[in-house]
């Protein structure tokens, strides 16, 4: 989507008082010092409200709140026709969104490719190594893991996660089938199909690395039937959401050995109880959420807004626009 071209009266939100001791504390100063290149001020929170003082034409979240706090900003400032969301899962706000029509909304989807894709090459090595087993071990024991080279590996998604995972596979000798919601190629792979034979790639696939969008349609995806699906030697890595995976099921594959292992950086629930049984799961690897760090994601969110206000000054196409229907 292009814009026309505006200067900008900028809300960021949260109230800076609020990021105060947060690695997110100097967050406003991207936002501030790129919409004042090109002629945009921010509007300053008046007394902390996240309405500011109803003037704001942009409104910019540099850290996770509350879709009521973005609903009353809205409510506040009429005058608003974009807004930024710092994240690339946007579920809770998808109501929102889908009642205002009016406004531009933009993700951080595809930002933060490059690190969480890091992520997940990590789990998948890791499993693959049989490190989960050797991390708990308290003896030499017997030697055991397996290379990529070789490996049938089905990547599930076609953003900017998926498609980073698929470049860095391709250090090794690997078969890559991506799995998307669409028609269409996905960059890398070796064949690309849709959602709906998702049950027909998984037989034979030695890694399921998980990257869509967390849908209606995605719900619940990999459940008990497409656990029993995949090989016995086959590894299961999550660094989507994990709304993506039946979690019941997953303990109950990874206990009988149905699949070799998960690696999961995003749970159902999350955070994952204290005592559930994936932390005592000897096949499993659960990192909390941490595939995206505050340190990593600040910086690339930072570039994502002062391109985007920039093409906001200019009438250029937006970075990361909402698609609105598949709620992504």
């Amino acid at each position: 989507m292009s814009t026309t071209a505006t200067t900008d009266r900028l809300l960021v939100l949260p109230p800076a008082d609020r990021r105060a001791g947060t690695p997110y504390a100097r967050a406003h100063e991207g936002p501030a010092g790129a919409v004042a290149q090109h002629g945009g001020t921010v509007v300053e929170n008046a007394d902390a409200s996240p309405a500011g003082d109803g003037t704001a034409t942009a409104l910019v979240l540099v850290h996770p709140v509350p879709v009521e706090q973005v609903e009353q900003a809205l409510a506040a400032n009429p005058d608003v026709t974009w807004v930024q969301l710092p994240f690339a899962g946007i579920e809770p706000y998808v109501p929102l969104i889908r009642s205002r029509p009016d406004v531009a909304w933009t993700s951080a989807k595809g930002t933060y490719a490059r690190p969480v894709a890091e992520h997940a090459l990590l789990l998948t090595l890791a499993l693959l190594r049989d490190l989960p087993g050797r991390l708990r071990a308290t003896g030499w024991g017997t030697p055991g893991g397996r290379t990529l080279d070789g490996m049938e590996c089905v990547v599930v998604g076609g953003g900017g996660i998926a498609r980073e995972y698929v470049r860095l596979l391709r250090s090794w000798d690997t078969r890559v089938t991506a799995v998307r919601r669409r028609a269409g190629d996905v960059p890398g792979a070796d064949r690309t199909v849709t959602q709906d034979r998702l049950d027909e790639v998984l037989p034979g696939a030695g890694v399921v690395m998980l990257a869509a969008a967390s849908t209606d349609l995605t719900r619940g995806m990999i459940g008990a039937r497409q656990l029993e699906l995949m090989s016995p030697e086959a590894v299961l890595v999550n660094v989507a959401r994990g709304t993506l995976v039946d979690t019941g099921a997953l303990v109950d594959a990874l206990a009988a050995g149905s699949i070799h292992g998960a690696g999961l950086d995003v749970t159902e629930p999350e955070p994952l109880p204290d005592g559930h049984p994936l932390w005592s799961e000897p096949r499993c690897i659960v990192t909390p959420h941490t595939a995206d760090t505050p340190e990593m994601c600040i910086p690339l969110l930072d570039a994502r807004i002062r391109r985007n206000l920039a093409a906001r000054a200019g009438g250029g196409e937006l970075e990361g626009l909402v698609d609105v229907e598949g709620g992504y």
